[in-house]
């Protein structure tokens, strides 16, 4: 499991399967995207708007394993080392 937090777009996403495969998106509210993989198995959780949901303080001080993202210039995603 991964969990990714990019602080620019106050977005959270949840990786439970890290096998690739492709993957349906599932909105199932207005600031949650489910994302289905093989045999309609949840393998992701997107979470926008985050710290309307989530206690992002928690994040910050190392109390869950999470990978800081910011957004390079060329659209691609850089992760950062988990902060403790």
């Amino acid at each position: 499991m991964n969990i990714l937090y990019n602080d620019k777009t106050d977005l959270l996403y949840i990786r439970l399967d890290d096998r690739r495969q492709d993957v349906i998106n599932r909105r199932v509210s207005e600031d949650i995207v489910l994302d289905i993989g093989e045999n309609e198995r949840v393998i992701g959780i997107e979470i926008i708007d985050a710290s309307k949901h989530v206690n992002i303080s928690h994040l910050r001080c190392g109390r869950v394993g999470v990978r800081f993202i910011e957004p390079a210039m060329t659209g691609v995603i850089n992760v950062a080392p988990t902060r403790t």
